[in-house]
């Protein structure tokens, strides 16, 4: 594992599960939000977006969190290893609640400088809907790059703790 990939819904814990991993294995960790949001939440622009994720992905070794549809493809094709969070959606919106709670106390490390904690409708209508709009096109890339790919599917807590674990014990 050198490379790798983790994608979810919001609130899937993939920002703190690429953390646990990167102790566990020494491997950087790229969160992508920090790397596409300006601050006020500005968004990169789109060419220049695909530019910098290119760039991410000759380093030798990482582990990128994010979603970002329009970089799936090209990071789903230099990873080795490939990890979806697929928690319930009932732990996914309590815990993007939570996080906007707490979230206004301090900044998240997976955050960009000045892209303070925010949860809206959007976000929440989305992470509502995730596994039914969104995972099923990840998925289905997913199961495009499989036969040459590492995929992990994780689908509870215990599966997380279970996955760290184990990279964990090969370090």
């Amino acid at each position: 594992m050198r490379r790798v990939v983790i994608v979810g819904s919001g609130g899937a814990g993939k920002s703190t599960l690429a953390l646990r991993l990167g102790a566990a294995t020494g491997l950087p960790v790229v969160h992508l939000d920090r790397e596409f949001w300006r601050p006020g939440w500005v968004r990169t622009p789109r060419d220049e977006w695909s530019a910098r994720v290119k760039s991410l992905l000759v380093e030798d070794a990482w582990i990128m969190d994010g979603n970002f549809d329009n970089t799936m493809e090209l990071r789903f094709a230099a990873a080795d290893t490939i990890v979806v969070v697929d928690l319930p959606t009932r732990v996914c919106m309590f815990r993007a609640m939570r996080r906007s709670l707490l979230g206004r106390w301090g900044r998240r490390p997976d955050l960009a400088e000045g892209c303070d904690e925010r949860i809206d409708r959007e976000f929440l209508r989305w992470v509502w809907r995730f596994r039914r709009d969104q995972l099923p096109k990840i998925m289905r890339r997913v199961d495009a790059v499989r036969a040459t790919k590492r995929v992990v599917l994780l689908r509870s807590s215990a599966e997380v703790e279970a996955f760290v674990r184990s990279a964990e014990r090969r370090t």
